[in-house]
């Protein structure tokens, strides 16, 4: 099967779950007091066990390269990726202030976990899916310190530190020491099948929770009401930055699983939680929100046209 194809059907997955969610909520099978507890599942423990499956007895996680540079790069990307969108935002006018820092931070900040994940466990190996994780830990700094911290809202009383340091951070901080001491290797077997069961349960609830939160947050919004704004961000987030992470792949001497796990993210659209962010640190969450859906939906036909492109670049 040709890569487009092949990653078109990694992603009909994630749509079709996300889908499942929307209507979850919708008929009110999926109800929004069960969001918090469901949520604090997954983050605190389906996905730290999603990461020790992954980061444990990994290979490609025993060089420092990887260890290294894949967060340093995930922190440079995303830290280039806010101020390219937030001299964008001036450059095109974009709203009053609320809205112009949220067009920033939202559309400088890829999908970085329940969409890249799926289709790397199927292009790629396990090794390239922790090297993702690693990565992700680069995001996350530069997501609190200066997604929230600078552009959303600088008046947050919480510490950086403690906002970063969340489960999955702590649990990958924790799982890439004991695997290069490889401390799997003294471990039972039944206890790796059950992190891995507990594991695969996160992308999916994950998935279906997004879908919860398209459900609650579109109703009384007009999606078609200032197609400039969506039409920008495409713009940027499907167009301008891809091209611009490609070049990096193609430019720098990183290993194999870095430049795939670069070319899966160049071709994300934008993450879904900056929509939660903004509406508790005082931005605006329907411009978040138009962002978000306008960018993943654009993204059923690009992700397998860019991630094709990428895969040609770099040569596999």
């Amino acid at each position: 099967m040709e890569t487009s194809a092949l990653v078109f059907t990694a992603i009909m997955p994630i749509f079709m779950i996300i889908a499942a969610g929307f209507g979850a909520r919708r008929i009110g099978w999926l109800s929004e007091e069960a969001d918090r507890s469901l949520m604090s599942l997954v983050v605190n423990l389906l996905y730290p066990a999603f990461i020790f499956s992954y980061i444990l007895n990994n290979e490609a996680l025993r060089s420092p390269a990887n260890i290294v540079l894949a967060p340093l790069f995930g922190f440079t990307a995303i830290v280039a990726g806010f101020g390219l969108c937030m001299l964008a935002a001036r450059f095109f006018s974009i709203g009053n202030q609320k809205e112009s820092r949220t067009f920033a931070f939202t559309t400088g900040l890829p999908n970085y976990g329940y969409f890249p994940v799926p289709i790397i466990a199927l292009l790629f190996d396990r090794e390239t899916t922790g090297v993702l994780l690693v990565h992700n830990v680069g995001v996350e700094i530069a997501m609190w310190s200066l997604g929230v911290g600078f552009i959303l809202s600088s008046h947050d009383s919480k510490p950086v530190w403690r906002r970063i340091l969340s489960a999955p951070v702590v649990s990958i901080l924790i799982a890439v020491p004991l695997n290069l001491l490889r401390v799997d290797e003294h471990l039972p077997q039944f206890s790796f099948e059950a992190i891995d069961l507990l594991g695969r349960c996160a992308i999916p609830l994950g998935l279906l929770l997004i879908g919860a939160t398209f459900a609650d947050l579109a109703r009384g919004v007009n999606l078609l009401k200032g197609v400039r704004l969506p039409a920008i961000a495409i713009g940027l987030r499907m167009g301008i930055l891809p091209a611009a992470f490609l070049v990096f792949a193609f430019i720098f001497p990183f290993s194999p699983e870095l430049k795939q796990v670069i070319v899966v993210q160049a071709a994300m659209p934008s993450a879904v939680f900056p929509i939660v962010l903004a509406k508790h640190y005082n931005g605006s969450p329907e411009v978040a929100l138009k962002i978000v859906l306008a960018t993943t939906l654009i993204s059923l036909l690009t992700i397998p046209l860019w991630i094709s492109l990428g895969l040609n670049i770099i040569g596999f």
